[in-house]
Parts: C-alpha cells; structure tokens; sequence
C-alpha cells in the first residue's frame, strides 16, 4: 500500500465512510476508491482535489509530502477577518510550545 493508499484510508476511516459512500462524493466507483486505497491506481489531479476537499485536508497531506492536515475555508471573509485569523493561529502555536 502506498504513502497515498493508508492516508486516503485512515481519513475515510476517521470520518466513518465507507468506500462505497466516499466514492459516490466524488462521483468514483467503490472499486476505484479501493484500487487508491492499495496503491493499484493513482487518482488524476481532480480527483486528488476532490479528495482534498471531502477531508479538509491539502492535496500534499493526501500525498504524503506535507503535513498540513486541515485547511481552513476562509471564502467569503474579509482581509482583516483573514488577518485575524491569522494571527489567532500564531498565538495558539505560541501557546502550545
């Protein structure tokens, strides 16, 4: 099984889906989600995406090249709404070292 393979079936694990239910949120076959899943195919680059965004992950967490878990939806807000944002996050890490 791939990088890829275990973190796409960890996150449908965490969020209780089964293949079948996750295939039919990104318009997939179950057996194209289980062909991902043990590493037989590659998803294409929308399909990645449309994992991405199912999980609230990046496309890199997907792939195993980063560790940026959970992305924030910041449409719709406002520069300074973003700005802080931002820096709520700073001290949060601060807090947590």
């Amino acid at each position: 099984m791939s990088d890829f393979g275990r973190i796409l079936k960890k996150l449908r694990q965490n969020h209780n889906m089964t293949q079948e239910q996750l295939a039919k949120s990104i318009n997939m076959t179950k057996g194209a989600v289980s062909n991902y899943e043990l590493g037989e195919r590659t998803p294409p680059p929308d399909v990645l995406i449309a994992l991405a965004r199912v999980f609230g992950v990046s496309v890199d967490y997907l792939l195993g090249v980063g560790d940026k878990r959970k992305m924030l939806d910041v449409s719709g807000l406002s520069n300074d709404e973003i700005q802080f944002l931002q820096l709520a996050i700073k001290l949060l890490k601060k807090h947590h070292k």
